[in-house]
């Protein structure tokens, strides 16, 4: 057998980290080499993911530290503006090594590949650095790519996600209980989710983004307006035809609930509503915002980077 391929995680603490931490000890071609936390430093992993058996204690390493460790991939899954010690110091001490950055730091940046398997997958695969993509950013990217060149105006996507999103610094929009019986929406013009989704579809996009009681799951309602009439059926088989072999994207009729991409590892895509004149769609993308909209999409990542098959990992 041969050996496995070693991970360090910086951001092991947060919602996300936990994720990934998680998705790692269940994968047969990986194996969690450090994970750093500040907070839980000298506490063993497995005591925040009962799945690591590896013995790991969370360490509080500096971004030196890091690059000088022995990885063969290094996942941030740090609060935005925090990637850039641990990228540099990367650079210097270990420049062939793959970064896998769950922030928004990298995104906008053209020497990185973004990270969106379904619809970047051919320039992943060769990639050592690799921004990930937004949990809000992924579905809308998701929900609207198949219809771009169809759009004559903008599109609008109303979005609404689990407060695990908000991460764990407490604020307004991960308070349980000022959520409780309530939906708050905020920043309701130049989210960086629309910006990015924007940068990577190529067109304006509009987008209104609430969180809701629930800890985790995510939906976006996209309206698209179209240059021609279009009817249910062929908006259906449009997506059909793009997503046919995409193993973590479903298709159904309906329009999916928030609750069905609680726990889903990939997107459930459905509504395909069209107005009466046949100019304006409606379509329905869900998913977790912890999995697809960050861990898993993250162990895709890994998985290409390291010419590994792609779902290696990952629990359809």
């Amino acid at each position: 057998m041969s050996e496995p391929f070693l991970v360090g995680l910086v951001g092991a603490r947060g919602h996300t980290g936990r994720a990934l931490i998680r998705l790692i000890a269940g994968h047969p071609e990986l194996m969690l080499a450090y994970a750093v936390s500040r907070e839980y430093a000298g506490r063993r992993v497995a005591t925040v993911a009962p799945e690591d058996q590896d013995e790991c204690i969370f360490e509080a390493l500096t971004p030196d530290e890091v690059a000088k460790r022995r990885a063969d991939v290094v996942i941030l899954a740090a609060p935005d503006g925090a990637a850039g010690p641990y990228v540099d110091a990367i650079e210097t001490h270990a420049p062939h090594r793959i970064i896998i950055d769950l922030s928004a730091d990298y995104r906008f940046d053209d020497a990185w590949v973004y990270g969106l398997p379904e619809l970047n997958r051919k320039k992943i695969k060769a990639a050592s650095r690799i921004a990930n993509p937004g949990c809000y950013a992924t579905a809308m990217q998701l929900a609207v790519a198949p219809m771009v060149e169809h759009l004559r105006a903008t599109p609008a996507v109303f979005g609404v996600s689990g407060y695990s999103g908000a991460g764990t610094t407490p604020s307004p929009k991960n308070d349980a209980e000022r959520l409780k019986d309530n939906l708050m929406p905020y920043a309701l013009t130049g989210h960086k989710h629309e910006r990015e989704a924007a940068r990577h579809l190529k067109i304006p996009v509009r987008f209104m983004p609430h969180v809701h009681p629930a800890f985790s799951g995510l939906i976006a309602t996209a309206h698209l307006p179209l240059k021609d009439a279009w009817d249910a059926a062929a908006l259906k088989k449009r997506f059909q035809d793009q997503y046919q072999n995409e193993p973590l994207i479903a298709l159904q009729d309906d329009p999916p609930e928030l609750k069905n991409g609680t726990g889903r590892a990939g997107v459930l895509i459905g509504g395909f509503a069209v107005s009466d004149d046949g100019k304006n769609a409606v379509v329905v993308a869900a998913e977790d915002n912890l999995l697809k909209g960050a861990a898993v999409q993250a162990i895709q990542n890994t998985n290409l980077a390291l010419d590994l098959p792609e779902l290696t990992g990952i629990d359809l």
